[in-house]
């Protein structure tokens, strides 16, 4: 089932831990703290750490009750914590950069998916299987800008003239633009999730992971906060990345175990696709070696950050420490 298909199934069951409503400051259950957390899209295997956390009852010993919303669009997240509607959010490095160079108060508090997932996804019969192969296709992208600068730097690392390959706008259809051969290749699909997808398909997928191809590496996934909210509410943030780091250190040792809490929270997932979706990226989820859980690396976000400047994504550089920050990640490693 594709991101798309799911995530509209997703919309009619309610994606609460808590009970719903509108943000607030109110206790939950137990007198628990209550934090709401939006998501980037329709529950998934790559928020598995988190319903880890939840059914490991590593919430509930952090003393927060959490409520996850789900976002009627990848880009509402990062806007509703700049809004302070919710606490946090699930977003994208680049999103994190375009939203403070837009004046947006937003900073990653940690990383969920520390590398890309984005790829360059196509068929065996489209015979794309080097960058150089895409010189004379069509490749969807769901129409944002950074996809097409990923694009345009793939072309050009493999001596391709961008010009030769024309850029389709797909939305989020990446699995039916290409299985309805409407284009050869798409970029902004997942190598995790359609990848697999495709594969428990007997499809072949021949995959290109962007950061392999030429686009400087980032962190897929990041968690944001408000950054005027973070002295207010540095101590749930604080619980809520140490409880996911000890839901993500239960998905380490057992990942089919771990996905139990999200297919419970989520019923209408495929769940041999999610267990195959969590295994694949479990060692993204997981920190570099000597690191917390949650990491940032700031060299990786200041070069990231100067890559998008370099291609007017943004209008200037930030300050690698204003866009994102470690001070409230839990210690130890996994």
């Amino acid at each position: 089932m594709t991101r798309v298909a799911v995530a509209l199934a997703a919309l009619a069951f309610s994606l609460s831990f808590a009970a719903c409503g509108e943000k607030n400051e109110a206790l939950g259950p137990d007198g628990a703290e209550q934090l709401e957390l939006m998501l980037d899209f329709f529950p998934n295997g790559d928020h598995a750490g988190i319903y880890a956390a939840e059914a490991g009852k590593h919430f509930d010993k952090a003393g927060i009750a959490v409520k996850v919303r789900q976002p009627t669009d990848p880009s509402a997240p990062i806007k509703q914590v700049a809004a302070g509607r919710v606490d946090l959010a699930i977003s994208y490095e680049p999103e994190v950069l375009r939203a403070r160079d837009k004046g947006l108060n937003v900073v990653a508090v940690g990383a969920l998916v520390r590398r890309p997932l984005t790829s360059i996804i196509s068929l065996p019969k489209a015979g794309i299987r080097t960058p150089e192969d895409l010189e004379g296709k069509t490749v969807g992208t769901a129409g944002i800008d950074y996809q097409s600068a990923f694009l345009r730097e793939i072309l050009l690392d493999a001596g391709v003239d961008p010009k030769t390959v024309k850029e389709r706008n797909v939305g989020f259809e990446f699995a039916p633009a290409l299985l309805s051969k409407r284009v050869d290749a798409t970029l902004g699909a997942f190598w995790n999730y359609e990848g697999t997808d495709l594969r428990q398909k007997k499809r072949d997928p021949q995959i290109l992971r962007v950061d392999e191809v030429g686009v400087p590496t980032y962190n897929e996934l990041v968690i944001v906060a408000n950054e005027d909210s973070l002295e207010r509410d540095g101590n749930r943030i604080r619980a809520f990345l140490a409880a996911v780091a000890r839901g993500t250190e239960d998905m380490k040792k057992d990942p089919s175990g771990a996905v139990k809490g999200l297919l419970e929270a989520n019923p209408d997932l495929d769940a041999k696709l999610q267990r195959a979706v969590v295994e694949a990226t479990l060692p993204l989820f997981l920190p570099a070696r000597g690191k917390p859980f949650g990491y940032q690396d700031p060299k990786q976000w200041q070069e990231f950050a100067a890559w998008m400047r370099e291609n007017r994504l943004i209008t200037e550089i930030p300050d690698a420490s204003g866009a994102f920050t470690n001070d409230f990640l839990p210690g130890g490693q996994l």
